[in-house]
C-alpha cells in the first residue's frame, strides 16, 4: 500500500499548489525626494495570489542584497531574503518598504533604484523600487551665522541658533526643512531672509512625500527671542506650530523686532503669527490663512502694523476669531502681567473667516499702560460692527468672493475681479507698489489686501 499513499500525497500536491503566479499592487515603489541620511516613511505594496489555489514562492529577496539603501518586511517579518512562502488562494500578503540614502558629491536630485526578486514555479517577477535622492546641509543643535544659499536644501533637527549678536542671511531660493519638533531659533541675533518674487524661501518639514503635503505640527516655526530687528521677503512658511513666534524685543532695537513682506503664513496647527510680551511687528503684503487657531494672536502686549495683508480662519479647527488682542496673560507663577500697545494699525486688509466673530480684544487698561489701535479701509467680518473712532471706513461682514479656493493648489484667497475690495484701498496707506506675487498695484486705487485681484 505503500505506492497508493506516495501516489496520493503526490495528487495532493498538484490539487491545491497553483503552477501560476503572482500579481502586484504596484509595479514600482517610489519615494519622491529623500535627504540623504535622512530615513524616508514606510511605503507598502500588496503581494497577490488571485488563484483558486495556494501559491508557493520559492524565494522572495532584495536584489541589492546588503548593499542596498533599502530595508524591506514581508508581513512583519525584516529580512533580504525568504524562501518557501505560501500564500492561500485568493489571499495576499503586504511587503513594507523603507530607504535611507547615502550622500553622493552633487547637489543635484538623483535616482537610486533596486528590486525585489520573487521566483515562482520557475518564473521570476520584480517589483521595482525607487527613490529620488538629495543632499543637504545639515544643523543638529547647532549655533548657526553668516549666509545659506540655495544650492542644497537645509534640514534643521532640534535646533539651529542664531545666537547673540549674531546674524543668518538665508537668500533666495534656498529651502529649510525642519525635523519634527525642530525650530530655527533667533536668540538675540537677526535674521534676514532676501526672497524674490521668482524664488520664494520655503520653510517647512523635511518630509517631502505628498501625504504631508497639507499636514499640520511638522515642525515648531522661526522663533525670535528678543531678536534684533530681522527681516523676512518673499517667504513661504507652512505645516508647523507657530510660522512666526516673536517674544519681546531687543533693548536696543530703533526698529521693529521683524519686518516681513510678500509672504504667505498658512497651516500651522496653531498660530500663523504669534506676537508676545512686547514684540514689534511690521508687515506688509502678507498673506496668513488656514492655520489651527490664530492667524495673528498678540498676547501680554506688543505692537503691530500691518498694510495690504489677509488674516483668514478658514480652515481652522476652532471658534477663535483671525485676529485677537490680548493685552495681558497670567503666567505659571500666578502672576498676570499686563502690555502696553503703543502702535496696533491694521491698514487696507481683510480679516475674515468661518465663524461670525473674527476680530477679538481682550484688554485691561491700568495706570502705565497705554492701548492704541487703529483700523483704517479695512474689510472685517464680526457680529459687532465696532463705531469707535479707532475704526476709520471699514467695511463690514462682506462677501469677499475669492478664487475657487478648492481649484487653487495652497488656498491662497486671492480674491477675483467681482470681489468688493477691488479699488477700495486707500494710497496713503500703501507704502509697496506690488502686490504679494509681483503684480503692480493699481495706483491710486488699490485692491484692498494682499492680492490684487484675479
Amino acid at each position: 500500500m505503500a505506492w497508493l499513499s506516495t501516489y496520493l500525497t503526490s495528487c495532493k500536491k498538484d490539487i491545491l499548489l497553483s503552477k501560476d503566479y503572482l500579481s502586484f499592487s504596484v509595479d514600482t515603489v517610489l519615494f519622491d525626494t529623500i535627504f540623504t541620511t535622512v530615513g524616508s516613511t514606510t511605503k507598502r505594496f500588496k503581494i497577490y495570489n488571485k488563484n483558486d489555489r495556494p501559491v508557493k514562492v520559492s524565494t522572495i529577496y532584495l536584489k541589492g542584497g546588503t548593499s542596498s539603501p533599502y530595508r524591506v518586511n514581508l508581513d512583519g517579518v525584516s529580512g533580504l531574503k525568504f524562501n518557501n512562502i505560501t500564500i492561500p488562494a485568493n489571499d495576499s500578503l503586504f511587503m513594507f518598504v523603507e530607504v535611507t540614502l547615502g550622500e553622493n558629491s552633487g547637489n543635484t536630485p538623483f535616482i537610486i533604484e533596486d528590486e525585489v526578486i520573487f521566483e515562482t514555479n520557475g518564473k521570476e517577477q520584480s517589483v521595482l523600487l525607487a527613490a529620488w535622492g538629495q543632499n543637504a546641509y545639515f544643523y543638529h543643535d547647532t549655533l548657526v551665522s553668516g549666509v545659506w544659499g540655495a544650492d542644497k536644501p537645509h534640514v534643521i533637527y532640534n535646533l539651529a541658533v542664531v545666537d547673540s549678536l549674531q546674524n543668518l542671511t538665508i537668500q533666495a531660493g534656498a529651502k529649510i526643512h525642519f525635523h519634527k519638533q525642530s525650530m530655527l531659533y533667533i536668540n538675540s541675533g537677526s535674521l534676514d531672509v532676501q526672497g524674490t518674487f521668482s524664488d520664494k524661501v520655503i520653510f517647512e518639514g523635511d518630509r517631502l512625500e505628498p501625504f504631508y503635503k497639507d499636514v499640520k505640527g511638522q515642525w515648531y516655526g522661526i522663533y525670535f527671542n528678543k531678536a534684533q530687528s530681522s527681516t523676512i521677503d518673499n517667504a513661504i512658511i507652512k505645516n508647523g506650530t507657530a510660522g512666526i513666534h516673536v517674544y519681546g524685543d531687543y533693548p536696543s532695537n530703533s526698529d521693529y523686532t521683524l519686518k516681513i513682506t510678500n509672504t504667505e503664513i498658512y497651516n500651522h496647527s496653531s498660530y500663523g503669527i504669534f506676537n508676545y510680551s512686547g514684540g514689534r511687528i511690521d508687515g506688509e503684503n502678507i498673506s496668513v490663512h488656514n492655520n489651527g487657531v490664530y492667524a495673528f494672536l498678540l498676547l501680554e502686549g506688543g505692537d503691530f502694523n500691518f498694510r495690504h495683508s489677509q488674516f483668514i480662519s478658514y480652515g481652522t479647527e476652532s471658534n477663535s476669531p483671525a485676529f485677537a488682542i490680548k493685552n495681558y496673560f497670567t503666567r505659571d507663577n500666578g502672576v498676570t502681567y499686563i502690555g502696553s500697545i503703543n502702535e496696533g494699525n491694521v491698514y487696507n486688509s481683510i480679516i475674515d473667516g468661518g465663524g461670525e466673530t473674527q476680530l477679538g480684544f481682550d484688554t485691561i487698561v491700568q495706570a502705565g499702560v497705554t492701548i492704541n489701535y487703529n483700523f483704517d479701509t479695512d474689510f472685517i467680518k464680526n457680529d459687532n460692527q465696532y463705531n469707535t473712532s479707532r475704526f476709520t471706513n471699514i467695511f463690514w461682514n462682506k462677501n469677499i468672493k475669492y478664487k475657487d479656493v478648492d481649484n487653487d493648489a495652497v488656498n491662497r484667497y486671492i480674491i477675483t475681479t467681482a470681489s468688493p475690495c477691488v479699488n477700495k484701498g486707500n494710497p496713503l496707506n500703501t507704502t509697496l507698489f506690488q502686490d504679494i506675487v509681483g503684480n503692480s498695484r493699481g495706483m491710486p486705487t488699490p485692491d484692498v489686501g494682499p492680492y490684487e485681484a484675479q
